[in-house]
């Protein structure tokens, strides 16, 4: 479908081009909010679809997350009719399902350009739009950070409306409810959409749901209940307590929502959120109350109006690029094996001879590789939900019992539980394990997946041993090591995508604590290297040595605790040493240097030089040219060596042929 930016005649709503075609796709005539707001309601259904269409077509061009979005086509069409964004807020959680949103507030033109260098971000972001109110990109914020936006406008005066859209499945965290009992007490005027694709909250929902929640929601049936609160005002105190639960529970036994009620929640629904005729009326009426926070009850379907992606959902929840017609995702060309795969098919072969190993997930089953660990030991596999608070202390109960948990969450997610790594796990000196996916750079997640701080927050904490995969023979001889660990916390991280081929061992090998290697000898520089940074360590002694600079190569394997025997070695051979790491700045090299100072290495002149993660989040792009931006690549080592030597790389001529 083409992209066409056209401007609106404002006595007609319509472009003059486009009120005498009546084939022009409706999606022509949107080019904000306002344009939507101007169509009548009978117009709705078919921009919807052309949104869908429209949402197809991008995303099959860039890849990224689909049938979140698919399912919310008619919710965010009926969301900007009714509300008038951006004066009102609208809050998506996660931000899986944005993309028809983005289409619908003036980014149509760059919907192509989704997770590409330069283009949108796959996620809601303040500084892309005055239509994104608030960034998001982890789950369950979106009420909280609702709440703090009605409480903002109450104290300012203002009268606007906030509305936060939160699925199903991020109503797992405590997060979630934590913002809706402090909604309840402040009885701040705000309204959720609880959009339910999956968990199945309520029965399947119909005409006689609709009607209901239409009076509910109404101004009719509102009246009448504020006119009963006044008569039961007249009752005695303890009569009054049961005449408000009756009403509650009454409401409650024909529509559900009790819980929501508890929490202070004016409950509405369930509803069809893919039926115009039932969302409309509903989201008016809840548009127009004045007096506490509002839960509105909707069911989608996720990949609606997309076969394959109805028929998969799992699989089309976030994809790569793919063929419209047929739904073929583009395929990896590259045979190595993936670092996720490798982590689940070690821990599966360690959990075959030790039963007392078993495996957590916070709802990233797939994601970990801990679908098929579940395949061959479902008893011993827990999905907790999007909730890696309690998926931390549950691991602490685990093991205080002498169990052997494995807790695999994503590096960025794992900054959710922070205080229960500390609390739970570290004072305790409780062996949990914690398999760290995605460190370092992910791409086109962008900065709020990038696996960066991991190492700096595990490190900071006594009795932790923090280890880094160089490649995925390293990640399946630090599975065998973890599962040694008895005495103590530990931690393995590894990167999203391939390994880098090199020879698997069948098992790995348990490794001793706190030691690294040697892979490359020389005299002049030494490149220790912590994580999978050590092929382009190796790539760069090569350069090096090109130029006549004798290069040692070291992996060090261990933030924690450190190989001070080797980084002595390297200090008192070498003039310079450079220290590797695809994380934040406060990480493994700081370690390096606190101890290169305590020893006082530094004081006989000895250059050293700490390659981080920069310190600023980084937009999406393609992993090699953030790895490259960060001087984190070949060249940028290279480039760093030269410039603590004060020597310039670019009129440097190679000493012999590389």
């Amino acid at each position: 479908m083409a992209v066409a930016t056209v401007q609106f005649s404002a006595a007609k709503g319509l472009p003059p081009a486009v009120a005498n075609r009546p084939d022009t796709p409706l999606l022509d005539t949107v080019v904000t909010p306002a344009d939507l707001r101007r169509l009548p309601e009978a117009d709705l259904p078919q921009l919807a679809e052309e949104l869908r269409r429209e949402t197809i077509s991008a995303v099959s061009v860039t890849g990224g997350h689909l049938g979140a979005g698919l399912g919310v086509v008619e919710l965010t069409v009926a969301l900007h009719y009714v509300f008038d964004t951006p004066r009102d807020r609208l809050i998506f959680d996660v931000g899986h399902q944005a993309y028809p949103h983005k289409i619908l507030t003036g980014r149509r033109d760059r919907i192509r350009t989704l997770r590409q260098p330069g283009g949108l971000s796959g996620f809601t972001r303040r500084a892309e739009s005055e239509y994104d109110p608030f960034g998001a990109a982890h789950s369950s914020t979106s009420i909280s950070a609702g709440l703090g936006m009605a409480t903002a406008r109450d104290l300012s005066g203002g009268d606007n409306a906030v509305v936060a859209v939160i699925g199903d499945g991020a109503m797992s965290a405590g997060m979630a409810y934590e913002a809706m009992n402090n909604a309840g007490h402040l009885k701040s005027r705000l309204i959720v959409v609880l959009n339910d694709n999956d968990m199945s909250i309520a029965e399947p929902v119909g005409a006689m749901s609709a009607y209901l929640a239409r009076i509910v929601s109404g101004r009719a049936y509102r009246r009448f209940r504020n006119f009963g609160k006044r008569m039961i005002a007249w009752l005695p105190h303890f009569l009054q307590e049961k005449v408000k639960r009756s009403e509650e529970y009454a409401r409650g036994f024909w529509t559900g929502g009790t819980l929501f009620e508890e929490l202070g929640f004016y409950y509405v629904g369930p509803i069809d959120g893919h039926n115009f005729d039932h969302l409309l009326p509903v989201l008016k009426n809840v548009r127009d109350m004045r007096n506490g926070p509002i839960l509105v009850h909707v069911r989608t379907k996720k990949g609606k109006g997309y076969a394959p992606a109805e028929a998969s959902a799992d699989k089309y929840h976030g994809v790569t690029k793919f063929d419209v017609v047929t739904g073929k995702q583009a395929k990896s060309t590259v045979n190595r094996p993936a670092y996720t795969r490798v982590f689940a098919d070690q821990l599966i072969k360690a959990a075959r001879a030790d039963d007392r190993i078993v495996a957590i997930t916070a709802a990233m089953p797939s994601g970990t590789g801990l679908d098929l660990f579940g395949k061959e030991f479902p008893n011993r596999t827990f999905d907790v939900g999007i909730a890696e608070q309690h998926a931390v202390t549950f691991a602490a109960g685990l093991a205080a019992e002498g169990y052997k948990p494995f807790a695999a969450i994503y590096s960025t997610f794992l900054q959710r539980a922070y205080d229960q790594v500390v609390h739970d796990v570290a004072i305790q000196n409780l062996p949990v394990r914690f398999a760290i996916d995605r460190a370092g750079f992910v791409g086109a997640d962008g900065a709020t997946h990038a696996g960066a701080f991991d190492t700096t927050f595990l490190a900071t904490l006594p009795n932790f041993v923090v280890m880094a995969a160089a490649d995925e023979a390293e990640l399946a001889h630090m599975v065998a090591t973890a599962v040694a660990i008895d005495d103590r916390p530990s931690s393995l991280r590894y990167p999203r995508g391939e390994g880098v081929g090199v020879d698997m061992p069948e098992v790995g090998e348990v490794l001793e604590i706190g030691k690294g290697r040697v892979l490359r000898e020389g005299s002049k520089v030494a490149i220790l290297s912590f994580g999978a940074r050590l092929a382009e360590a190796l790539n760069a002694a090569e350069e090096l040595d090109a130029h006549g600079l004798s290069t040692t190569v070291a992996d060090a394997r261990f933030a924690k605790p450190l190989d001070t025997a080797l980084i002595d070695r390297l200090a008192r051979e070498h003039e310079v040493l450079v220290t590797v790491e695809e994380g934040a700045v406060g990480g493994f090299g700081s370690h390096v240097l606190a101890h290169l100072a305590a020893s006082g290495a530094l004081d006989r002149g000895l250059k050293v030089r700490t390659l981080a993660m920069p310190d600023r989040f980084l937009d999406h792009d393609k992993p090699e040219a953030q790895y490259e931006a960060s001087g984190l690549d070949a060249r940028g080592i290279v480039t760093t060596v030269f410039a603590a030597l004060g020597r310039d790389l670019a009129a440097a001529t190679p000493a012999r042929s590389a």
